[in-house]
């Protein structure tokens, strides 16, 4: 019997996907052409496997390729992209875990060791996802390469705010710090899991020194802090923080958590960490011995042009066991960065996370993606930064209105003022209380806090 360790190949691991000095001193500093090998030797190995996968298989033939019609990276265009749409369909066709991991569910049969987890659900129904030793424990390994390239080291407390339970957040972190890092980890989690109160008591108490989460919910934590009489930075020694900031305003939130360093990074459930920020705050370096990162065109799905934003499409090279993954189009929307990184690294980089496609508002032929909106209202003094956005058809055209929490004192006039110079369409905008949208946003029971309620 192989068990899940087994399966792991520790010491292939760490040659194949290196940290550290190794990793700083190896593919790091690579060059284009030595990327690009080392990217087509692993994709051939993902090809052979992805046609054993029925959801792949099926997709491919339906198009008219045939195994050894895509040779190289260089044919890769010829394959159709997906998205989770097309990985629920297949849920609903063939339930209920679907057919796209390559797996025997069912039965006596010999099947690798494996994690499920799923997606949060964020943009619908929670998604089955599955990883085998190998790969799981690559996600893992990659996300505490991000972490150590950040500065946490030895001896760090490490406070999570990532949710648990089905959802694959706070576990991957969870294991990637236990793993492969000397850190404590303190599992927290959400505000519905840990009250924020009892949590800012836990990271007193237990001197956490790097906050680890989705940018919102950290802020949101620096506020209950203050209210408890804590100065953070001074009572909370955080010193760090790494997570999912997007486009948050970086300034603010290293101020309201007494200076820290804040870090981004950027993945989802399917594939792991995709990128993360190095420590000139320059973009974020792709982990291109890992993942081929494309950007499409929204709606078309062709290659976006070169300057322009677009979906991140990714085909994730280590995933050669369960789950391959092959051109998805995570429908997350940045671009690529272009001016050479002042550290000398080679990797590409990319601007991180713009917002969604699929969460996209077009406001008189203005593109408007509401998760985005926060980082324009720090410039605000009065506005806390929580804020809802909410869609309606008005005649002939679109209308949003902005709703943000503000103190005593705001003009909404002054931040609809500010919002459209930003967004460059005019928005409405009603003001509340602080901690009014608390209910509707779920920013204290959910990782990712809902910004958009589309009443069309």
């Amino acid at each position: 019997m192989s068990h899940y360790f087994d399966q792991t190949y520790i010491g292939r691991m760490r040659a194949e996907y290196p940290m550290d000095g190794a990793f700083l001193d190896g593919i790091a500093r690579a060059s284009r052409d030595e990327i690009r090998a080392l990217q087509d030797r692993r994709f051939a190995k993902l090809m052979a496997r992805a046609w054993q996968v029925p959801f792949y298989h099926r997709r491919w033939s339906a198009v008219g390729l045939e195994p050894g019609d895509v040779r190289s990276l260089d044919d890769i265009d010829k394959i159709p992209p997906f998205s989770k749409a097309d990985l629920m369909a297949s849920v609903a066709a063939h339930p209920p875990f679907g057919d796209y991991h390559g797996v025997e569910l069912s039965g006596e049969k010999w099947r690798p060791n494996l994690v499920m987890q799923t997606t949060s659900g964020t943009t619908g129904q929670p998604q089955p996802l599955f990883y085998g030793a190998w790969d799981r424990e690559i996600q893992n390994l990659l996300l505490a390469r991000a972490y150590r390239l950040q500065g946490l080291r030895r001896g760090d407390v490490v406070h999570s705010v990532y949710g648990h339970g089905l959802v694959n957040g706070g576990h991957y972190v969870r294991e990637a710090v236990l793993h492969f890092t000397e850190a404590l980890f303190v599992p927290a989690g959400t505000g519905i899991e840990t009250r924020s109160a009892r949590q800012v008591e836990l990271m007193r108490h237990f001197g956490a020194t790097v906050l680890v989460g989705f940018a919102d919910y950290i802020k949101h934590l620096a506020a209950v802090a203050r209210e408890a009489g804590l100065a953070p930075g001074r009572d909370i020694p955080v010193r760090l923080i790494s997570g999912h900031l997007g486009q948050e305003d970086r300034a603010a939130l290293s101020a309201a958590w007494g200076g820290a360093d804040t870090f981004d990074w950027y993945g989802v459930g399917d594939t792991g960490i995709i990128a993360a920020e190095g420590p000139d705050h320059d973009g974020l370096y792709l982990w291109e011995d890992a993942h081929v990162v494309e950007l499409l065109e929204p709606g078309t799905g062709a290659v976006a042009a070169d300057g322009a934003a677009g979906n991140i499409c990714v085909t994730t090279l280590f995933k050669t066991g369960v789950y391959p993954i092959v051109r998805f189009d995570t429908k997350d929307v940045t671009e690529f960065l272009t001016a050479p990184a002042a550290t000398g690294l080679t990797l590409r980089r990319i601007a991180g996370f713009q917002g969604r496609s699929d969460n996209m508002v077009k406001l008189r032929g203005v593109n408007v993606y509401p998760t985005a909106i926060g980082a324009h209202l720090e410039a605000h003094p009065a506005a806390t930064g929580e804020y809802l956005c909410r869609v309606r058809r008005t005649g002939d055209r679109d209308e949003m209105t902005v709703l943000v929490e503000a103190r005593a004192g705001a003009d909404a006039g002054e931040i609809g003022a500010l919002l459209r110079r930003n967004l460059g369409v005019e928005v409405a905008v009603e003001l509340a209380a602080p901690g009014a949208t608390a209910e509707l946003t779920g920013i204290e029971s959910r990782q990712k806090p809902i910004r958009l309620i589309d009443e069309r």
